[in-house]
């Protein structure tokens, strides 16, 4: 009966979500360059990002950097500094495309709110209730490490939607976890963490990641996990589609992300950066490890990882971003109420990362709190940001309107100082 229900769901779905995004009454611009003065900017201040990234480079800190700053809807510097590929000696443009890995997260977050939007669920339904494979979970309560043996008990809360878009559902990230022991639970079960090349599909890794042991009590505690790709999964149930084609006509075509893909089309492929560490002195392309960083050009391409599998550039992120600064709209189309918009920035963890935390996390992103904005150099109450497993950082302002997006493409131990001094020397450059 609970399959039939679901069958029905996903058959009734893939009718109503054509079009989850709306033409919109508001109807802001598109993002265009402007000088920095007419909106409030110095650029004898901004030129400081400039000379900080222009040193990045010439000190061989990093092989490349693309920044962009952004206000009231207007760029106010896009350049790109250094190589795109050391080795082969190709210059880096300020369209190339970048792995933004988890800043994926922000952007599935956005698209299970606008099916959220639709009335399809609550957001503190149960998963288990369309994703009939997370049903009874259970918590990891003893492992040994000579056989991978584990014993578990039952949770006394049900992972919900809510847990699962706030990290606090107790799933783990395998690969990547701090726990040695989730590592080689995840290693074995064959879940695929972060992207592949394989032929794998979300549905297939999600279903093998429902049947095993989370960390703690779903909203206990903030874990770092694979909860957005299950809810990239999740968007297939709900809307009848494949998560990379619900993203594509809800999301990125209509905000004009042209350039923002799972797995980028031949014709984009040169414009790609190579992900590149150092060894002896040199930068090199990194190697193959429990992935190939060549995964969004080649392979299987049927991967969608809703945590860490897009590509894009510096201008389509901060187009997606601008919506948000917009309450929800874009050049005339509507992702998101302005009152969706208000809850997904809201405190969705309590105090789990302290009382007197800098942030707290909302539906989508970390939120600048009080104490955040008093130590200096990070945004206005309320900024919003995130980054990348391939060394990408963002953020947005809404009390002032600015926007940051800085884009380099490394792995390993790297000198690298400008994912945080870039966000400052934005914030100063303010002269109005």
């Amino acid at each position: 009966m609970k399959k039939l229900i679901i069958i029905l769901l996903v058959f009734t779905c893939g009718f109503l979500v054509v079009n989850a995004q709306t033409i919109s009454i508001k109807k802001s611009q598109a993002l265009t360059e402007v000088i920095p003065e007419t909106v409030g900017i110095s650029s004898e201040r901004l030129a400081r990002l400039n000379e900080m990234c222009e040193q990045a480079v010439k000190e061989d800190n990093l092989p490349g950097i693309v920044t962009l700053v952004a206000r009231n809807g207007k760029i106010v510097h896009w350049k790109a500094y250094g190589m795109a590929d050391n080795q082969s000696g190709k210059k880096l443009k300020r369209d190339a495309i970048f792995r933004i890995a988890s800043q994926s997260k922000a952007i599935t977050s956005t698209a299970v709110m606008m099916l959220w939007e639709e009335g399809k669920f609550r957001l503190d339904d149960p998963i288990s209730r369309y994703i009939p494979e997370f049903e009874n979970p259970q918590i990891l309560e003893s492992f040994k490490f000579s056989d991978t043996t584990y014993l578990t008990k039952p949770v006394e809360t049900e992972i919900t939607i809510r847990h699962l878009l706030t990290h606090t559902s107790g799933i783990g990230y395998g690969v990547i976890d701090g726990d040695e022991r989730m590592k080689m639970i995840y290693q074995k079960a064959g879940v695929t963490d972060l992207f592949t090349t394989k032929n794998i599909s979300i549905e297939e890794s999600v279903k093998k990641l429902a049947k095993l042991p989370l960390h703690h009590e779903p909203g206990a505690n903030f874990t770092y996990s694979e909860g957005l790709d299950v809810l990239g999964y999740f968007i297939e149930v709900i809307s009848g589609i494949s998560f990379e084609e619900f993203l594509r006509t809800n999301i990125f075509n209509p905000l004009g992300m042209g350039d923002t893909h799972f797995y980028q089309p031949d014709e984009n492929a040169d414009r790609l950066v190579a992900v590149q560490h150092k060894v002896n002195g040199k930068w090199e392309k990194y190697p193959v490890t429990f992935y190939d960083t060549d995964y969004p050009i080649k392979g299987a391409k049927s991967f969608f990882s809703g945590g860490a599998g897009l590509s894009s550039t510096a201008k389509d992120y901060a187009i997606f971003l601008q919506m948000y600064l917009n309450g929800g709209e874009y050049n005339g189309v509507r992702l998101l109420s302005r009152t969706t918009v208000q809850s997904i920035l809201g405190n969705q963890i309590g105090d789990i990362w302290g009382e007197d935390a800098d942030k707290f996390y909302g539906l989508a992103f970390s939120v600048l709190t009080q104490n955040g904005q008093n130590k200096g150099g990070l945004g206005s109450i309320g900024t919003f940001d995130w980054g990348g497993y391939f060394n990408t950082q963002y953020f947005a302002d809404p009390k002032e309107k600015i926007i940051g997006v800085i884009m380099k493409q490394t792995q390993g131990p790297v000198s690298d100082d400008t994912g945080w001094k870039y966000r400052q020397l934005i914030m100063q450059s303010v002269d109005d």
